[in-house]
């Protein structure tokens, strides 16, 4: 159903933070032989790790188009439901809806919906000059479809937005970057305040943080905030962060460090600044490169492309955290003890292969999106409430 008398903060909507109760996490299945390698079967094992492991902490959904089922549903753990869906491509970060809620709403005696979805436009990150591929027809239909099959009311929204391109603490402030929302192969008319309006009427947030650029290397986004910056709690960030000062990253890292220490959030709150070191730099090889099958419409995985790899692109569940591992032993290591520390109450678990997600062009947050748990019927989680 569609709500269609007003934006999601008129009705008392807001995006909750990603460590808000979830109800369940919603993720593609990969196949485009031209974005995934070897047609799909090492992103595939990737994406099946991802949903396994969530899978723990909370029920997860794939989603399949109607070749790929059977063999989704033959990789995938019994109990992660797998239904059948069209789609060009696999990012239900930026396809999906975002979800939001509100807190005990009703009105003339009945019951009323406490989640709702925001079904942003899509235009394959940067349209038919700049974007991934040519064809996003399956992909403007996700968002819908999903919400449709939850009964989930629908806020409709003719703004280009990617979900991976803003982070909510839950409370007021949003963190995106100016080098996405602000490019002019998403919305060229409309200013930046036009922009932040949109994002507080349909957020329910108070206060924008605008980091200028996203991580190096991260073309296929625009920069993308959820491979730069995240909130751990409000008032806390991590940052992708390299002390090389010769990686293009370097520029990039102190640039984003300088506005976030300036910066209060919607609470006056100044912001603690956790840095978490970029992996390698890490590069596609000719083995890798050959996998792919270059059919003219989607962008091509060239040899010796730096991989935007980033440990901030982890995804935060019922008790836990999924992160990515990108084999390097030594930043790896790093990453693990960093998220440890940051979310003491959760539990890291690792996905060693997240490379193969990386070489599509995203990573675990890229391909994950949580749907929030209903805050009237909250049910305990792991028997703590976290």
């Amino acid at each position: 159903m569609d709500i269609t008398d007003g934006s999601p903060d008129l009705h008392g909507f807001r995006m909750p933070a990603e460590w808000e109760p979830h109800s369940q996490t919603w993720l593609g299945w990969p196949e485009r032989p031209d974005n995934w390698r070897d047609n799909g079967l090492y992103g595939q094992r990737a994406f099946a790790k991802v949903a396994s492991a969530i899978s723990k902490f909370e029920p997860v959904t794939v989603c399949a188009s109607a070749s790929q089922w059977a063999n989704a549903r033959k990789q995938l753990p019994h109990d992660v439901r797998v239904v059948e869906m069209s789609m060009n491509d696999s990012w239900f970060r930026d396809t999906g809806p975002t979800f939001v809620v509100r807190e005990g709403k009703s009105g003339s005696g009945k019951v009323e919906p406490n989640v709702a979805g925001i079904d942003w436009n899509f235009n394959s990150w940067g349209g038919i000059d700049d974007g991934c591929y040519i064809d996003w027809s399956h992909d403007l239909l996700v968002a819908r479809k999903i919400l449709s099959m939850e009964r989930v009311p629908r806020f409709p929204q003719s703004i280009i937005l990617e979900g991976g391109s803003i982070h909510v603490d839950g409370e007021g402030t949003c963190l995106t970057t100016e080098e996405c929302l602000l490019n002019k192969n998403r919305n060229p008319h409309l200013t930046k305040e036009q922009i932040e309006d949109v994002l507080k009427t349909y957020l329910g947030v108070k206060k924008i943080i605008w980091l200028p650029r996203g991580l190096y290397g991260d073309d296929d986004t625009n920069g993308h905030v959820d491979n730069m910056c995240c909130f751990v709690k409000p008032g806390v960030v991590l940052l992708s962060w390299t002390d090389d000062e010769s990686d293009p990253q370097y520029e990039r890292a102190v640039e984003a460090f300088t506005i976030l220490s300036k910066s209060t959030d919607a609470h006056g709150r100044k912001f603690e600044v956790i840095k978490l070191h970029v992996p390698g730099p890490l590069y596609m090889t000719d083995e890798e490169a050959a996998g792919f099958v270059q059919v003219g419409e989607a962008k091509p995985r060239l040899p010796g492309t730096r991989l935007a790899a980033s440990y901030v692109n982890f995804y935060i569940v019922n008790g836990g955290i999924i992160a990515p591992q990108f084999g390097d032993p030594k930043w790896d290591e790093e990453a693990v003890r960093v998220l440890s520390r940051a979310f003491p109450d959760r539990q890291v678990v690792t996905i060693e292969g997240a490379r193969e997600i990386v070489l599509g062009g995203g990573n675990i947050h890229c391909i994950t999106q949580q749907q929030p748990a209903d805050p009237m019927f909250t049910p305990l989680q792991n028997g703590n409430g976290v």
